[in-house]
C-alpha cells in the first residue's frame, strides 16, 4: 500500500478506506488529536498559529464548536469506523484534554471494550502558568490508550538513565568501579516439586517463597560472581548499571509542544516517535484521521512505517505537505512517496 494523504471529512475518508481500499482490519496503529470541545475557532495569522481558541484575527484553521453530547457522538461515530480498521494487533491513542477526556473514556470503553483499556497517559504540555484562577494551574492533557485485543504490537519502551537515576538505583560500586545494585533471588509463593524449590548450596528459599529461577542457573550466577552474599549469608543477584537498557517509561510524559507552532495545537514530534516505535512495526500502517500539520505522518515516515492522513482543512493539508517536504531521505529513511486524494472529487468522478 502506498502512503495516502486524503483531503476530506474524516467520516468520508474512513469509509473510503473501508470500502475502496479494503483496509478493514489492516491498520496497526491509530493516533488522533481531535478537537477538544472548546467551543471556539483556531486561527493562523501571517504563518503563525494561535494556541488558544477564539482568536479574533487570522484565517480559521479549524472550528471546534461541538460540545457536550454532540461532541461525544461526533467522536463515537468516527471511533466505530476506526475500530473496524484496526488489526487484531492494533492500538489506538486518543489525545484529549482534562475537561472532556473522562467522558470520552467512558464512550471508548463501550467502543473498544473496557478490558482493552491500557493507560490514561498524563502529558505535561507546557510550563506552569501563574495567572489567577479558581482551581490549580493546568499544565497537562491526557492520552487514552486502548488495544484491539490482548495481544497488541508492543515494543517495550525504555529511556536512558540519568546520572541521578544511576546514583540512586545503583548505589554500590565494585572493585572495577562499576555501579550496581542487588535484588533478592527468591520471590513470593511456594512450589512443591518444581526446579525453583530445590536446595541451593544447602539452603532452601525462605518459608512461603521460591527461587526466581532454577538452581542450575543460581549456581552459574554464583560461579560468574553475580551473586553477592551478605555478612549473614543472604544471597542476592547483582545487577550492573551498564548492562541495563534503561528504565521503563511510565504513564507521565513531559513533551512540551512547539512554542511557535505553524498550525494550531501542533504536537511535539517526540510524542509521536515514542507511540509509533512502541505500538507499531516496520511493516505497519499508521493512521491519523485528524492529521492537522502532519506530525504523525512525518514521524511514521521517519520511523519506517507506512501512513495514512486525513483532514478536511485547506490549512491542514498545506501544513502537512510542507512538513512532509522537510523529510530528508537517508540510509534509514525512505524517499518520500505518497498519493494525494480529494475524496469528494473522487466520489463525484466515481458516480458519474
Amino acid at each position: 500500500m502506498r502512503n495516502l494523504l486524503i483531503k476530506s471529512d474524516n467520516i468520508q475518508g474512513l469509509n473510503y478506506l473501508l470500502e475502496n481500499r479494503k483496509l478493514k482490519g489492516k491498520i496497526d496503529l491509530v493516533y488522533i488529536d481531535p478537537p477538544f470541545a472548546t467551543n471556539g475557532n483556531f486561527t493562523i495569522t501571517n504563518g503563525r498559529a494561535s494556541t488558544i481558541s477564539n482568536s479574533r484575527n487570522g484565517d480559521v484553521a479549524y472550528s471546534d464548536k461541538l460540545i457536550g453530547k454532540e461532541f461525544i457522538e461526533y467522536l463515537r461515530e468516527r471511533l466505530i469506523l476506526l475500530n473496524e480498521l484496526l488489526s487484531e494487533q492494533g492500538s489506538i491513542y486518543l489525545h484529549i484534554d482534562y475537561k472532556i477526556g473522562h467522558y470520552v473514556k467512558v464512550m471508548m470503553d463501550e467502543v473498544f471494550g473496557i478490558e482493552n483499556f491500557r493507560n490514561d497517559i498524563t502529558r505535561i504540555k507546557c510550563n506552569p502558568k501563574n495567572f489567577d484562577r479558581i482551581g490549580y494551574g493546568n499544565i497537562k492533557d491526557l492520552i487514552l490508550f486502548y488495544t484491539k485485543s490482548s495481544k497488541p504490537i508492543w515494543n517495550e519502551p525504555r529511556e536512558k538513565y540519568t546520572e541521578k537515576d544511576i546514583e540512586k538505583l545503583f548505589p554500590k560500586i565494585d572493585k572495577q568501579g562499576r555501579r550496581y545494585t542487588t535484588v533478592p533471588i527468591h520471590a513470593p509463593g511456594e512450589t512443591e516439586n518444581g526446579r525453583s524449590n530445590q536446595p541451593f548450596k544447602g539452603m532452601m528459599p525462605p518459608e512461603g517463597r521460591h527461587w526466581r529461577t532454577d538452581v542450575e542457573s543460581l549456581k552459574q550466577w554464583d560461579k560468574e560472581g553475580l551473586i553477592e552474599w551478605s555478612s549473614t549469608g543472604n544471597p542476592r543477584k547483582i545487577i550492573f548499571a551498564d548492562e541495563r537498557e534503561g528504565k521503563r517509561i511510565q504513564d507521565v510524559w513531559e513533551y512540551k509542544d512547539p512554542q511557535y507552532p505553524t498550525y494550531p495545537t501542533e504536537k511535539n514530534s517526540e510524542v509521536l516517535d515514542l507511540i509509533i516505535r512502541t505500538s507499531s512495526n516496520q511493516s505497519s500502517i499508521v493512521l491519523d484521521c485528524f492529521c492537522g500539520s502532519g506530525t504523525t505522518l512525518k514521524s511514521a515516515q521517519v520511523n519506517g512505517r507506512r501512513w495514512i492522513g486525513i483532514d478536511q482543512s485547506e490549512h491542514a493539508i498545506k501544513a502537512t505537505k510542507e512538513k512532509l517536504e522537510t523529510i530528508e531521505a537517508t540510509l534509514f529513511v525512505a524517499n518520500l512517496e505518497y498519493e494525494f486524494i480529494e475524496i469528494e472529487k473522487t466520489l463525484t468522478e466515481f458516480h458519474s
